[in-house]
């Protein structure tokens, strides 16, 4: 009896408990409309293009098997793919052989040089001993300047060093000085480090073929983050010593006879950049060919906008990844991609540079890393194991590569960035000023009907990447739905 009461209050309870837990309906969002008015009498510098760093996953994937590597170069640079045109090669340093390995998987790129049996201390390196050059190594980063070169009509190749080879640095390690405020190059050494790198940028447009446009001696100099204990190779330095290698670099370069440029200062910041720039004198600027600034912070953003453009010098925003902060690794999840995405329309609408080039393309797979993060990360836009268990090599292509194709596929090399009176959104007219390209971001929750304030113009095509779409071309009017990219082909008569 008692139990059939109490099989009797539960039923009676169930209607009650499932009005409890059975959701609300999603509340739907009325459309604001948003006018998109671009300048089109502002047009900025012929844009050059998009690309990567090559440095530690080409450093890995270029060892893959050929299928799996052919595949990664056609995602990035085939005209199905991204439809790249740059890519930045970055000349190793290298620790001595005897060094215990500790830097990260792919980040050990190795130097060029080889040193005699016998020698040693760190005096040793003659550059003008052809037996003391390694001409065999880093096949395979090498193996993507050809992959790039075979896809590719007129690439764009930049060298770049993220440090001295170990014998040329104060703590006898690639990664940096035993303090990250410490310069690692050894005084007096800026002339022979100048023609390593020049030496390797002649060597590797003769044996593929390829022109190396810019070369970049420092990388992020002016941070406090590169120490001997660090995992990647580094190398802080002050403005000064910036200053001696531009010039010594600008020097090889000559001396062999080079068309190369210097780039730099490749600054991890806009405001580290500009305070790099003050420490230059006159002499020094005039030796860059090309300003490189990294985005990973965005003040003073501007700043270096004005710097390129009263001293005439072409700008890339040459290395950014933006993942959103704490998102778990997720391939399909949209709140990185709409991140990304918003950031590289800000560094486009604010730097107006001529080249917006990412870090890493692959990066590692993060139930790999073992590093205790919890969830993982979303840098980069494949990610793979850089130490496959799988014969296949599993190529992971994340919903943050689809962000990137809103911008790369259709904003193309000619085409002039225009402004646009609205912080969202990013212009770019072709060079026969008859077609416009619009990408928007709405990362918000209400829906978006976009209307352009030119007359006569015409919306021929819609691109979207949300949770559901990947660059995926939608018919219908104009909206730029909830959490979306949304790229415009806009006719102009």
């Amino acid at each position: 009896m008692i139990r059939a009461l109490a099989a009797a209050l539960l039923l009676a309870a169930a209607p009650a408990a499932l009005a409890q837990t059975t959701p609300p309906p999603p509340v739907v969002e009325p459309e604001v409309a948003l006018t998109l008015r671009p300048d089109l009498q502002q047009p900025g510098q012929p844009f050059e293009g998009w690309g990567t760093a090559l440095a530690w996953f080409a450093h890995v994937t270029g060892g893959y098997p050929d299928p799996v590597r052919e595949k990664l170069a056609d995602l990035f640079y085939g005209p199905q793919g991204l439809d790249w045109t740059i890519a930045r090669y970055n000349i190793g340093g290298g620790d001595a052989p005897e060094t215990k390995p500790y830097l990260r998987p792919g980040a050990d790129v190795p130097g060029f040089w080889r040193r005699p049996a016998g020698a040693t201390g760190i005096d040793w390196w003659n550059p003008a001993d052809p037996s003391m050059w390694d001409w065999s190594a880093d096949a395979n980063q090498r193996w993507w300047l050809d992959a790039i070169a075979r896809r590719v009509k007129t690439p764009i190749f930049e060298a770049f060093s993220n440090s001295p080879p170990w014998f040329m640095t104060v703590s006898g390690r690639v990664s940096g000085a035993e303090k990250g405020t410490q310069d690692n190059l050894r005084p007096g050494q800026e002339a022979r480090f100048a023609e390593y790198l020049a030496t390797v940028v002649e060597r590797l447009q003769q044996a593929h073929g390829i022109t190396f446009r810019t070369l970049s001696p420092v990388n992020e100099p002016h941070t406090d983050y590169w120490f001997a204990a660090n995992t990647q190779e580094g190398a802080h330095w002050d403005p000064a010593r910036q200053a001696m290698m531009i010039d010594a670099a600008d020097r090889a370069l000559k001396a062999h006879g080079l068309k190369t440029v210097v780039a730099a200062p490749d600054e991890t910041n806009s405001h580290l950049f500009v305070r790099d720039w003050e420490g230059y004198p006159a002499a020094t600027r005039a030796r860059i060919g090309q300003l490189n600034v990294h985005s990973y912070d965005t003040v003073h953003q501007t700043a270096v906008r004005d710097i390129a453009r009263m001293h005439g010098i072409r700008l890339w925003m040459s290395e950014n990844d933006t993942p959103l902060d704490k998102d778990p690794e997720n391939f399909d999840g949209i709140a990185s991609p709409l991140a990304f995405a918003e950031h590289v329309v800000h560094d486009l609408k604010r730097l107006e540079p001529v080249a917006w080039v990412f870090w890493q393309a692959v990066e590692r797979q993060s139930s790999e890393t073992g590093d205790g993060t919890q969830g993982g990360s979303n840098w980069g836009l494949v990610k793979m194991a850089y130490t496959p268990r799988d014969a296949e090599h599993p190529i992971h292509i994340t919903r943050k590569y689809w962000a990137m194709a809103q911008f790369s596929r259709y904003i193309r090399p000619g085409d002039r960035l225009v402004p646009v009176a609205d912080e969202d959104t990013i212009g770019a007219l072709s060079a026969d000023g008859k077609r416009l390209v619009l990408v928007h971001v709405n990362g918000g929750v209400v829906p978006r009907r976009l209307t352009i304030g030119l007359p006569g113009a015409r919306v021929v095509g819609r691109v979207v990447t949300d949770a559901t779409h990947d660059a995926a071309p939608l018919p219908g009017p104009a909206i730029a739905a909830p959490r979306s990219i949304t790229t415009l082909t806009v006719a102009l008569r």
